[in-house]
Protein backbone atom coordinates (compact mmCIF):
# COMPACT_ATOMS: atom_id res chain seq x y z
CA UNK A 1 0.00 0.00 0.00
CA UNK A 2 1.55 3.26 -1.30
CA UNK A 3 2.01 6.43 1.34
CA UNK A 4 -1.01 7.96 -0.83
CA UNK A 5 -3.12 5.69 -0.25
CA UNK A 6 -3.00 5.41 3.17
CA UNK A 7 -3.29 9.20 3.43
CA UNK A 8 -6.95 9.71 3.92
CA UNK A 9 -7.02 13.41 2.69
CA UNK A 10 -5.56 12.02 -0.52
CA UNK A 11 -8.24 9.51 -0.32
CA UNK A 12 -10.72 11.98 -0.67
CA UNK A 13 -9.56 13.20 -4.06
CA UNK A 14 -9.46 9.45 -4.91
CA UNK A 15 -13.18 9.10 -3.77
CA UNK A 16 -14.37 10.71 -7.13
CA UNK A 17 -11.63 9.34 -9.11
CA UNK A 18 -12.54 5.97 -8.38
CA UNK A 19 -16.06 5.55 -8.77
CA UNK A 20 -17.05 5.33 -12.58
CA UNK A 21 -19.44 2.89 -11.41
CA UNK A 22 -21.34 5.86 -9.81
CA UNK A 23 -19.98 8.92 -12.18
CA UNK A 24 -21.00 12.42 -10.60
CA UNK A 25 -23.28 14.29 -12.74
CA UNK A 26 -21.72 16.96 -14.55
CA UNK A 27 -23.12 20.25 -13.98
CA UNK A 28 -22.06 23.82 -13.56
CA UNK A 29 -21.17 25.39 -10.48
CA UNK A 30 -23.54 27.30 -8.15
CA UNK A 31 -22.44 30.18 -8.20
CA UNK A 32 -22.58 31.99 -11.84
CA UNK A 33 -22.16 34.84 -12.76
CA UNK A 34 -26.12 35.13 -13.29
CA UNK A 35 -26.95 34.51 -9.67
CA UNK A 36 -24.36 33.81 -6.91
CA UNK A 37 -25.45 31.19 -4.32
CA UNK A 38 -24.57 31.27 -0.73
CA UNK A 39 -25.65 29.15 1.86
CA UNK A 40 -25.63 31.25 5.34
CA UNK A 41 -26.22 29.87 8.42
CA UNK A 42 -26.87 32.88 11.32
CA UNK A 43 -26.71 31.58 15.49
CA UNK A 44 -27.58 33.29 19.07
CA UNK A 45 -25.34 31.80 20.81
CA UNK A 46 -25.58 27.59 19.24
CA UNK A 47 -28.66 28.05 18.24
CA UNK A 48 -30.42 28.77 14.55
CA UNK A 49 -31.94 31.85 13.87
CA UNK A 50 -35.00 31.15 11.62
CA UNK A 51 -37.08 34.11 11.66
CA UNK A 52 -34.73 35.96 9.21
CA UNK A 53 -36.05 37.85 5.92
CA UNK A 54 -34.86 39.14 2.75
CA UNK A 55 -34.59 42.72 4.40
CA UNK A 56 -32.56 41.97 7.65
CA UNK A 57 -29.30 40.63 5.15
CA UNK A 58 -27.09 42.54 4.00
CA UNK A 59 -24.04 41.15 0.70
CA UNK A 60 -21.29 42.39 -0.01
CA UNK A 61 -19.12 41.49 -2.47
CA UNK A 62 -15.53 42.63 -2.57
CA UNK A 63 -17.02 45.41 0.41
CA UNK A 64 -19.98 46.66 -2.36
CA UNK A 65 -23.12 45.96 -1.45
CA UNK A 66 -25.00 43.94 -3.25
CA UNK A 67 -28.91 43.64 -4.39
CA UNK A 68 -30.18 40.53 -2.75
CA UNK A 69 -32.48 38.85 -5.16
CA UNK A 70 -34.05 36.32 -3.42
CA UNK A 71 -33.67 33.62 0.38
CA UNK A 72 -34.69 30.98 1.09
CA UNK A 73 -34.95 29.26 4.36
CA UNK A 74 -34.03 25.67 4.05
CA UNK A 75 -34.66 22.81 6.89
CA UNK A 76 -32.97 19.48 5.47
CA UNK A 77 -34.09 19.04 1.70
CA UNK A 78 -37.41 21.59 2.51
CA UNK A 79 -38.22 24.91 1.88
CA UNK A 80 -39.84 26.41 5.13
CA UNK A 81 -39.89 30.11 3.83
CA UNK A 82 -38.79 31.96 0.41
CA UNK A 83 -38.87 35.59 -0.48
CA UNK A 84 -37.89 37.45 -3.73
CA UNK A 85 -37.22 36.27 -7.08
CA UNK A 86 -39.61 33.42 -7.88
CA UNK A 87 -37.35 32.12 -10.98
CA UNK A 88 -34.87 31.34 -8.95
CA UNK A 89 -34.72 27.87 -7.56
CA UNK A 90 -32.55 26.22 -5.05
CA UNK A 91 -30.90 22.64 -5.89
CA UNK A 92 -31.58 20.83 -2.91
CA UNK A 93 -29.72 17.85 -3.59
CA UNK A 94 -27.63 16.78 -1.02
CA UNK A 95 -23.85 15.12 -1.48
CA UNK A 96 -22.19 14.23 1.86
CA UNK A 97 -18.38 12.99 2.89
CA UNK A 98 -17.80 11.42 6.24
CA UNK A 99 -14.22 11.91 6.75
CA UNK A 100 -12.37 9.93 8.79
CA UNK A 101 -8.78 10.94 9.63
CA UNK A 102 -8.11 8.53 12.71
CA UNK A 103 -5.98 5.35 13.63
CA UNK A 104 -7.87 4.30 16.74
CA UNK A 105 -11.17 2.54 16.74
CA UNK A 106 -13.61 4.72 19.60
CA UNK A 107 -16.71 3.33 20.32
CA UNK A 108 -19.01 6.50 19.91
CA UNK A 109 -18.06 6.62 16.23
CA UNK A 110 -20.29 3.73 15.92
CA UNK A 111 -23.12 5.58 17.69
CA UNK A 112 -22.33 8.75 15.49
CA UNK A 113 -22.35 6.55 12.17
CA UNK A 114 -25.83 5.25 13.36
CA UNK A 115 -27.43 8.66 14.15
CA UNK A 116 -26.54 9.78 10.83
CA UNK A 117 -28.20 7.06 9.19
CA UNK A 118 -31.26 6.99 11.15
CA UNK A 119 -31.74 10.58 11.64
CA UNK A 120 -30.05 12.56 8.71
CA UNK A 121 -29.38 10.78 5.60
CA UNK A 122 -32.70 10.51 3.30
CA UNK A 123 -33.23 8.71 -0.06
CA UNK A 124 -31.96 10.83 -2.61
CA UNK A 125 -28.73 11.59 -1.30
CA UNK A 126 -25.57 10.74 -1.71
CA UNK A 127 -23.31 9.43 0.57
CA UNK A 128 -19.26 9.12 0.49
CA UNK A 129 -17.44 8.30 3.16
CA UNK A 130 -13.07 7.70 3.55
CA UNK A 131 -11.46 5.67 5.95
CA UNK A 132 -7.57 5.94 6.12
CA UNK A 133 -7.44 2.92 3.70
CA UNK A 134 -9.92 3.42 1.15
CA UNK A 135 -13.27 5.21 -0.20
CA UNK A 136 -16.37 4.22 -0.44
CA UNK A 137 -19.05 5.56 -2.46
CA UNK A 138 -23.26 4.71 -1.57
CA UNK A 139 -25.59 5.06 -4.55
CA UNK A 140 -28.96 7.00 -4.01
CA UNK A 141 -30.83 3.98 -4.72
CA UNK A 142 -28.82 1.90 -1.93
CA UNK A 143 -29.83 4.53 0.21
CA UNK A 144 -33.49 4.32 -0.55
CA UNK A 145 -33.46 0.94 -1.26
CA UNK A 146 -31.78 -1.23 1.41
CA UNK A 147 -32.80 -1.91 5.33
CA UNK A 148 -30.94 0.88 7.56
CA UNK A 149 -30.17 -1.67 10.07
CA UNK A 150 -27.82 -2.93 7.60
CA UNK A 151 -26.40 -0.32 5.86
CA UNK A 152 -25.80 0.91 9.62
CA UNK A 153 -23.89 -2.50 10.35
CA UNK A 154 -21.54 -2.66 6.79
CA UNK A 155 -20.85 1.54 7.63
CA UNK A 156 -19.30 0.86 10.91
CA UNK A 157 -17.75 -2.22 9.55
CA UNK A 158 -15.85 -0.99 6.91
CA UNK A 159 -15.11 2.22 8.97
CA UNK A 160 -13.90 0.40 12.06
CA UNK A 161 -12.29 -2.61 10.08
CA UNK A 162 -10.37 0.42 8.31
CA UNK A 163 -9.16 2.58 11.41
CA UNK A 164 -7.97 -0.51 12.92
CA UNK A 165 -5.96 -1.74 10.48
CA UNK A 166 -4.31 1.50 9.56
CA UNK A 167 -3.60 1.45 13.66
CA UNK A 168 -1.91 -1.40 13.49
CA UNK A 169 0.75 0.05 10.73
CA UNK A 170 1.35 2.95 12.81
CA UNK A 171 1.56 0.45 16.08
CA UNK A 172 4.24 -1.34 14.41
CA UNK A 173 6.24 1.63 13.17
CA UNK A 174 6.04 3.14 16.65
CA UNK A 175 7.12 -0.12 18.42
CA UNK A 176 10.54 -0.04 15.95
CA UNK A 177 10.49 3.68 17.10
CA UNK A 178 10.77 3.09 20.43
CA UNK A 179 13.40 -0.15 19.56
CA UNK A 180 15.64 2.49 17.70
CA UNK A 181 15.95 4.82 20.32
CA UNK A 182 16.33 2.21 23.06
CA UNK A 183 19.34 0.96 20.88
CA UNK A 184 20.50 4.78 20.26
CA UNK A 185 20.18 3.91 16.25
CA UNK A 186 18.87 7.54 15.76
CA UNK A 187 19.67 7.58 12.12
CA UNK A 188 17.12 4.15 12.32
CA UNK A 189 15.20 6.28 14.73
CA UNK A 190 15.03 8.79 12.11
CA UNK A 191 14.30 6.64 9.02
CA UNK A 192 11.26 5.38 11.06
CA UNK A 193 10.08 9.03 12.02
CA UNK A 194 9.94 9.70 8.32
CA UNK A 195 7.34 6.50 7.53
CA UNK A 196 5.08 7.86 10.53
CA UNK A 197 5.18 11.31 9.01
CA UNK A 198 4.15 10.25 5.40
CA UNK A 199 0.49 8.81 7.00
CA UNK A 200 -0.42 12.16 8.21
CA UNK A 201 1.48 14.15 5.26
CA UNK A 202 -1.31 16.05 3.18
CA UNK A 203 -0.29 17.26 -0.81
CA UNK A 204 -2.07 20.40 -1.58
CA UNK A 205 -2.24 19.23 -5.10
CA UNK A 206 -4.51 16.63 -3.70
CA UNK A 207 -7.01 18.88 -1.52
CA UNK A 208 -6.96 20.97 -4.77
CA UNK A 209 -8.09 18.35 -6.82
CA UNK A 210 -11.06 17.19 -4.04
CA UNK A 211 -11.88 20.72 -4.60
CA UNK A 212 -12.22 20.59 -8.22
CA UNK A 213 -14.20 17.25 -8.20
CA UNK A 214 -16.57 18.10 -5.36
CA UNK A 215 -17.05 21.54 -7.37
CA UNK A 216 -18.67 19.43 -9.76
CA UNK A 217 -21.59 18.01 -7.52
CA UNK A 218 -24.71 19.26 -8.09
CA UNK A 219 -26.97 20.69 -5.15
CA UNK A 220 -25.87 21.45 -1.38
CA UNK A 221 -22.37 19.74 -0.27
CA UNK A 222 -21.48 19.03 2.93
CA UNK A 223 -18.22 17.34 4.58
CA UNK A 224 -17.67 16.08 8.22
CA UNK A 225 -14.27 15.82 9.16
CA UNK A 226 -13.65 13.62 12.09
CA UNK A 227 -10.06 14.62 13.52
CA UNK A 228 -8.07 13.05 16.52
CA UNK A 229 -5.99 14.51 18.57
CA UNK A 230 -2.12 13.68 17.27
CA UNK A 231 0.34 12.63 19.15
CA UNK A 232 3.94 11.67 17.86
CA UNK A 233 7.22 10.05 19.97
CA UNK A 234 10.25 11.92 20.48
CA UNK A 235 13.34 10.52 21.81
CA UNK A 236 12.42 10.47 25.48
CA UNK A 237 16.70 12.03 26.56
CA UNK A 238 16.25 11.73 30.28
CA UNK A 239 15.10 8.09 30.50
CA UNK A 240 18.00 7.49 27.67
CA UNK A 241 20.74 8.79 30.18
CA UNK A 242 19.30 7.40 33.46
CA UNK A 243 19.26 3.56 31.46
CA UNK A 244 21.95 4.21 28.95
CA UNK A 245 23.76 6.70 30.47
CA UNK A 246 24.16 8.56 27.16
CA UNK A 247 26.61 11.16 27.17
CA UNK A 248 26.14 14.49 26.06
CA UNK A 249 29.66 15.21 25.22
CA UNK A 250 29.72 13.30 21.54
CA UNK A 251 29.50 15.60 18.58
CA UNK A 252 27.67 13.26 16.63
CA UNK A 253 25.48 12.44 19.06
CA UNK A 254 24.70 15.69 19.58
CA UNK A 255 24.55 16.54 15.66
CA UNK A 256 21.41 13.40 15.44
CA UNK A 257 19.96 15.06 18.59
CA UNK A 258 19.58 18.45 16.54
CA UNK A 259 18.84 16.76 13.13
CA UNK A 260 15.62 15.13 15.05
CA UNK A 261 14.73 18.38 16.71
CA UNK A 262 15.37 20.18 13.15
CA UNK A 263 12.60 17.15 11.79
CA UNK A 264 9.97 18.63 14.02
CA UNK A 265 9.94 22.24 12.85
CA UNK A 266 7.75 21.56 10.10
CA UNK A 267 7.01 23.79 7.19
CA UNK A 268 3.40 24.29 6.38
CA UNK A 269 1.97 21.20 4.54
CA UNK A 270 -0.02 23.15 1.92
CA UNK A 271 -0.94 27.02 1.69
CA UNK A 272 -3.99 27.11 3.92
CA UNK A 273 -5.18 30.62 2.10
CA UNK A 274 -5.65 28.64 -1.88
CA UNK A 275 -7.09 25.51 -0.16
CA UNK A 276 -9.38 28.10 1.34
CA UNK A 277 -10.21 29.57 -1.27
CA UNK A 278 -10.70 26.25 -3.43
CA UNK A 279 -12.92 24.73 -0.98
CA UNK A 280 -14.97 27.76 -0.72
CA UNK A 281 -15.35 28.56 -4.38
CA UNK A 282 -16.27 24.84 -4.86
CA UNK A 283 -19.70 25.70 -2.03
CA UNK A 284 -19.13 23.01 0.50
CA UNK A 285 -19.39 23.18 3.90
CA UNK A 286 -16.75 21.61 5.97
CA UNK A 287 -17.14 20.65 9.63
CA UNK A 288 -14.18 20.23 11.28
CA UNK A 289 -14.83 18.05 13.71
CA UNK A 290 -11.94 17.92 16.35
CA UNK A 291 -11.30 15.03 18.78
CA UNK A 292 -9.76 15.08 22.36
CA UNK A 293 -9.64 11.98 23.59
CA UNK A 294 -5.95 11.07 23.73
CA UNK A 295 -5.01 7.99 21.60
CA UNK A 296 -4.31 4.97 23.82
CA UNK A 297 -2.00 3.13 21.80
CA UNK A 298 -3.22 0.03 22.96
CA UNK A 299 -2.33 0.81 26.94
CA UNK A 300 -2.89 3.34 29.32
CA UNK A 301 -0.63 6.37 27.91
CA UNK A 302 0.64 7.41 31.38
CA UNK A 303 1.81 3.73 31.54
CA UNK A 304 3.47 3.82 28.16
CA UNK A 305 5.37 7.39 28.41
CA UNK A 306 7.16 6.17 31.60
CA UNK A 307 9.22 3.36 30.82
CA UNK A 308 9.93 3.81 27.49
CA UNK A 309 12.62 5.54 25.35
CA UNK A 310 10.20 8.02 23.83
CA UNK A 311 7.58 10.29 24.93
CA UNK A 312 4.71 11.33 23.36
CA UNK A 313 3.52 15.06 22.82
CA UNK A 314 0.63 16.31 20.92
CA UNK A 315 1.51 17.62 17.39
CA UNK A 316 -1.73 18.39 16.00
CA UNK A 317 -1.06 22.30 16.59
CA UNK A 318 -0.54 22.91 12.53
CA UNK A 319 -3.31 20.40 11.05
CA UNK A 320 -5.84 21.90 14.02
CA UNK A 321 -4.79 25.86 12.69
CA UNK A 322 -5.00 24.78 8.68
CA UNK A 323 -8.56 23.26 8.55
CA UNK A 324 -10.29 25.26 11.36
CA UNK A 325 -9.55 28.25 9.37
CA UNK A 326 -10.76 26.05 6.07
CA UNK A 327 -14.16 25.50 7.74
CA UNK A 328 -14.54 28.69 8.55
CA UNK A 329 -13.79 29.72 4.66
CA UNK A 330 -16.33 27.27 3.85
CA UNK A 331 -19.57 28.26 6.49
CA UNK A 332 -18.69 25.44 8.36
CA UNK A 333 -17.81 24.77 12.09
CA UNK A 334 -15.04 23.84 14.36
CA UNK A 335 -15.80 21.56 17.26
CA UNK A 336 -13.19 20.90 19.78
CA UNK A 337 -14.83 18.54 21.66
CA UNK A 338 -13.87 14.82 23.95
CA UNK A 339 -17.91 13.58 23.34
CA UNK A 340 -17.76 12.23 19.61
CA UNK A 341 -21.57 12.35 19.60
CA UNK A 342 -21.91 15.80 21.48
CA UNK A 343 -20.05 17.44 18.72
CA UNK A 344 -21.00 15.33 15.14
CA UNK A 345 -24.82 16.12 16.14
CA UNK A 346 -23.81 19.67 16.72
CA UNK A 347 -22.08 19.87 13.46
CA UNK A 348 -25.71 17.87 11.76
CA UNK A 349 -27.79 20.65 13.31
CA UNK A 350 -25.49 23.43 11.49
CA UNK A 351 -25.74 21.39 8.37
CA UNK A 352 -29.43 20.97 7.92
CA UNK A 353 -30.65 24.45 8.81
CA UNK A 354 -29.25 27.47 6.30
CA UNK A 355 -30.86 30.36 4.35
CA UNK A 356 -29.99 30.11 0.81
CA UNK A 357 -29.43 33.72 -0.71
CA UNK A 358 -29.11 34.72 -4.34
CA UNK A 359 -27.29 37.91 -5.65
CA UNK A 360 -26.86 39.58 -8.95
CA UNK A 361 -22.59 40.83 -8.80
CA UNK A 362 -23.18 44.75 -9.92
CA UNK A 363 -19.21 44.13 -11.38
CA UNK A 364 -19.71 40.96 -13.00
CA UNK A 365 -16.87 40.15 -15.21
CA UNK A 366 -15.67 36.79 -15.71
CA UNK A 367 -11.85 37.74 -14.85
CA UNK A 368 -11.18 34.40 -13.04
CA UNK A 369 -10.29 36.91 -9.99
CA UNK A 370 -11.60 35.62 -6.29
CA UNK A 371 -14.51 37.88 -5.17
CA UNK A 372 -14.95 37.86 -1.59
CA UNK A 373 -17.97 37.82 0.01
CA UNK A 374 -19.51 38.89 3.34
CA UNK A 375 -22.87 38.72 4.55
CA UNK A 376 -24.16 40.65 7.50
CA UNK A 377 -27.69 40.81 9.57
CA UNK A 378 -28.11 44.23 9.86
CA UNK A 379 -29.69 43.89 13.87
CA UNK A 380 -29.45 41.41 16.08
CA UNK A 381 -25.53 41.00 17.03
CA UNK A 382 -25.93 37.47 15.43
CA UNK A 383 -22.95 35.09 14.52
CA UNK A 384 -23.03 34.50 11.20
CA UNK A 385 -20.96 31.87 9.02
CA UNK A 386 -20.85 31.39 5.41
CA UNK A 387 -18.66 30.58 2.61
CA UNK A 388 -15.67 33.05 2.00
CA UNK A 389 -16.25 33.67 -1.81
CA UNK A 390 -15.90 32.40 -5.29
CA UNK A 391 -13.76 32.45 -8.63
CA UNK A 392 -15.11 35.03 -11.41
CA UNK A 393 -14.94 32.15 -14.15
Amino acid sequence: MTNKTRNVLTALMVAFVLTQAFPAQQLSHTATAINVEVPVRVFQGDTFVDHLTINDFEVYENGMLQQVEAVYLIKKTDIRREEGDKAIRPRLGRTFVLLFAMREWLPELADAMGYFIDKVILPGDTLEFVTPVKPYRLKPDVLAKAPKDRIKEEFVKKVKNDIIFAGAQEMNLLSELRQDAAALSLQTYRSHLEQLEQLRKVDEQDLLAFARELKKQDGQKTVFLFYQKELLPQVNLKKLNETQGISFDDPAFLEDIADLLEFYKREPMFSVDTVKKAYSDSSMSIHFLFITKNRSFGVDINEMQQPDSVIMVDKSEDIFSAFNEIAQATGGITESSFNIGAAFQKAVDASENYYLLYYRPKDDKADGKFKEIKVSVKTGGYRVTHRAGYFAN
